[in-house]
C-alpha cells in the first residue's frame, strides 16, 4: 500500500510558520502601542501607567493558551457542533440585552460580566457565524445553487443575528457579520443573480438603519465635515486626522504622540491606529497595514489549498476568517483616517480590548488548524480499490474548483471501495 507524501510531513512542516510569524509580528505590536497609547490615560484615572498595559499583556496570554486549546479540537468537531454554536450565541445574544445581566458602557450594551473579563457578545457571535454558515454552505450546496429555500435560510438567520445586534446597538457589528456571510456564499457557489439581490437587500438595509436612526444620521454629517463641529460631534474624528499630520512621513518616535496626553479619546482603542500614524508616520502605518495584507493573503492561500483538496467546511471557514479580518481591518483604518464614519470597531491583535483580542486568537488557531489537517490530510481516508492501490480522498463527496463547487459525485462514480481511517 502506498501513502501519501504529505503525511509523512514532519510536526515542523505542517505548521505554517508564515501565518504564525504575522500573527506574533502583529500581538507584538499591539502590546507596545497599546502601552505607548495608555500610559497618560492610565496614569491619571488608575495611578498605574501601565495599567492596561499589563491587562493587554494577560488578555495576550490567555489569547495564546485558548489558541493552543482550539488548535488541538479537529476541524470535523467545529463542523459537526456548528448547530449548537449558532444556538449557543443567538442564546447569548438575547441574554445580553436583559438588564441587569448585559453591562452597558457608552451607551450600548454589549457585555456579558464573567467576572475576570467581560465578554463582548458580537465578538463570539462572528466566530459561531464563521464556523455554523461554513458547516451549512458545505452541506446544502443543492439547496443553496438550485432553489430558493437554500437561499433564504441563511438570510433568515442572517437577519436574526442582525436584528439582536442592533438592539444593543452594535451597528458596525451587523455590517461585519454581514459582508462576511455575503462573501461565504459567493464562494459556496450562489447564483450570480441571488448574489446580487442579496447586496441589494444588505445594502438597502443598512442604509436605511443608517438614515432613520438619528444619532447614525448625525455622525455621517460629521463624517462629511468633521471640522464643522471640531468641538462636539466632529471632536474624536479631527484630533485623529491631525494625529496623522503629525506624523508625516517617519513619525515622532514611539512614545512622543501629543494626541494620546487627552486630546484623542479611545487612543489606546478603536483610534489606536492614529497613535500608531503619529508616532511611526506613513511609513510605519504603511507597515502594519502589509503585515495584514500579508496575513489575509496568507489565510486565502490556506483556504485555496483546502479547495484543492476537497475540503469544503475547512475551506470555507478560512475564508470566512480571512473576509472578516480583512473588512474589520479596513473599517477601523478607514474610520481612523476618516475615509469612513465613526463606528467602533477594534483593531484586530493591535486595540486594547480583551473579547476582540481572545476571539482574534481563536481565528487565528482555528486557520492553522486548517493548514495542519490540509497538509497531513489528517482527514483523508484510503479507500482500496480492486489493483490493491491506495488512493486518499477527503471524507467530502462534492468536488470543488476555484470558483466553487460542482455536483457532488454519485455512488456509481465513486465505485465500491472500501475504507480505512488514517
Amino acid at each position: 500500500m502506498k501513502t501519501s507524501q504529505a503525511n509523512n510531513l514532519t510536526l515542523r512542516q505542517r505548521i505554517d510558520w508564515p501565518i504564525l510569524f504575522l500573527w506574533f509580528a502583529l500581538l507584538s505590536i499591539g502590546l507596545i502601542m497599546v502601552a505607548s497609547a495608555s500610559i497618560s490615560f492610565s496614569a491619571s484615572n488608575y495611578n498605574d501607567g501601565w495599567y492596561f498595559a499589563k491587562r493587554h499583556g494577560i488578555y495576550t496570554l490567555m489569547g495564546l493558551l485558548l489558541a493552543i486549546f482550539v488548535a488541538a479540537v479537529p476541524m470535523s468537531m467545529w463542523q459537526k457542533y456548528a448547530g449548537q454554536f449558532l444556538i449557543l450565541t443567538l442564546c447569548l445574544l438575547v441574554l445580553v440585552l436583559i438588564p441587569g445581566i448585559g453591562r452597558r458602557v457608552n451607551g450600548s450594551q454589549r457585555w456579558l460580566n464573567l467576572g475576570i473579563i467581560a465578554v463582548q457578545v458580537s465578538e463570539v457571535a462572528k466566530v459561531c457565524a464563521v464556523v455554523f454558515f461554513a458547516s451549512f454552505f458545505s452541506r446544502r450546496y443543492q439547496e443553496l445553487h438550485f432553489g430558493w429555500q437554500g437561499f433564504l435560510k441563511p438570510l433568515l438567520i442572517v437577519g436574526v443575528f442582525v436584528f439582536l445586534l442592533l438592539l444593543e446597538p452594535d451597528f458596525g457589528s451587523s455590517v461585519v457579520l454581514c459582508v462576511t456571510v455575503i462573501a461565504m456564499m459567493f464562494i459556496a457557489g450562489v447564483r450570480i443573480w441571488h448574489f446580487l439581490l442579496l447586496i441589494l437587500i444588505g445594502g438597502s438595509g443598512m442604509a436605511s438603519v443608517a438614515i432613520f436612526s438619528p444619532y447614525r444620521m448625525d455622525r455621517l454629517k460629521t463624517f462629511l465635515d468633521p471640522w464643522a463641529d471640531q468641538f462636539k460631534g466632529g471632536y474624536q474624528l479631527t484630533q485623529s486626522l491631525i494625529g496623522f499630520g503629525r506624523g508625516e512621513w517617519t513619525g515622532l518616535g514611539l512614545g512622543n504622540s501629543l494626541q494620546k496626553l487627552f486630546f484623542l479619546p479611545e487612543a489606546h482603542t478603536d483610534f489606536i491606529f492614529a497613535i500608531i500614524a503619529e508616532e511611526f508616520g506613513l511609513l510605519g502605518a504603511t507597515v502594519v497595514i502589509g503585515l495584514f495584507a500579508a496575513l489575509i493573503v496568507r489565510i486565502i492561500m490556506v483556504a485555496k489549498n483546502n479547495f484543492s483538496h476537497e475540503r469544503m467546511f475547512a475551506a470555507l471557514a478560512t475564508f470566512g476568517v480571512a473576509i472578516l479580518l480583512s473588512f474589520q481591518v479596513f473599517i477601523n483604518v478607514g474610520v481612523s483616517s476618516g475615509l469612513l464614519p465613526t463606528k467602533g470597531l477594534t483593531l484586530p491583535f493591535i486595540s486594547y480590548g480583551g473579547s476582540s483580542l481572545l476571539i482574534c486568537c481563536v481565528l487565528m488557531a482555528f486557520v492553522l488548524r486548517a493548514q495542519w489537517e490540509v497538509a497531513g490530510l489528517g482527514d483523508a481516508d484510503i479507500f482500496l480499490t480492486s489493483n490493491d492501490s491506495a488512493k486518499i480522498t477527503p471524507a467530502s463527496d462534492a468536488t470543488i474548483t476555484s470558483a466553487g463547487f460542482k455536483k457532488p459525485r454519485s455512488m456509481n462514480e465513486r465505485g465500491t471501495r472500501k475504507a480505512v481511517r488514517l
